[in-house]
């Protein structure tokens, strides 16, 4: 991002970017606690006034150096029971609607796997030569975009991220298991932010009420 705050932190229609995926998320009475894994050495988050969510934001100081450990660690030092069900997201997804939420926990909760929000491919794919050049176009059927929250249930998701491995979202970790995670149909505009340019469309999106 260019930036010398960390992402989370990056002012976002008036708030810090994370604030906003904290606010769909504790509004949700569906979900009874949000618990947000920071690195050990945060300092900033205690820096921003948190009232409002009351004691359902927890904060959890066990951040590692990758997602799956950060996701992992999180796991651990929640102390949840093994058959509930987790949800988990990304703070730099600011603009997770409520529609969308509500979707994945209805049609995921009672499936033997769990599932994630994901978004089907529409525009063309082409593989790269490796030299800037067009080696081929790819088929786009049955192609997804992954997004969060992904949902899963304690025990089979520790069990998942325990495994030897690099796993990029929760999915594929529960992937390498063998299993298949329903894929719930959302919506493009839960972007995630990652470049400068995304800012400016998720500052749009949350404008409009997303």
């Amino acid at each position: 991002m260019g930036h010398e705050l960390p992402k989370q932190y990056l002012p976002l229609a008036g708030q810090p970017m994370i604030a906003h995926a904290l606010a769909t998320l504790c509004a949700s009475a569906e979900i009874s606690t949000v618990f947000v894994v920071l690195a050990p050495g945060d300092t900033m988050f205690h820096e921003y006034d948190w009232s409002r969510f009351g004691e359902k934001l927890q904060t959890l100081y066990c951040g590692g150096k990758l997602r799956s450990e950060s996701v992992l660690n999180g796991l651990l030092a929640s102390e949840l029971e093994p058959d509930e069900w987790v949800l988990v997201h990304d703070a730099a997804r600011p603009c997770l609607a409520r529609t969308d939420l509500d979707k994945l926990i209805a049609e995921v909760r009672d499936d033997a796997v769990g599932g994630i929000l994901a978004v089907p491919v529409a525009d063309t794919l082409k593989r790269d030569d490796g030299h800037g050049r067009i080696l081929r176009t790819e088929s786009r059927e049955q192609l997804w975009l992954a997004q969060t929250p992904q949902m899963f249930r304690v025990e089979l998701l520790t069990q998942a991220l325990q495994q030897p491995g690099s796993f990029t979202d929760e999915a594929s970790a529960i992937e390498a298991l063998g299993l298949q995670p329903k894929l719930v149909a959302s919506e493009s505009g839960n972007l995630k932010v990652t470049f400068p340019q995304d800012m400016l469309m998720a500052e749009l999106l949350l404008q409009q009420g997303r």
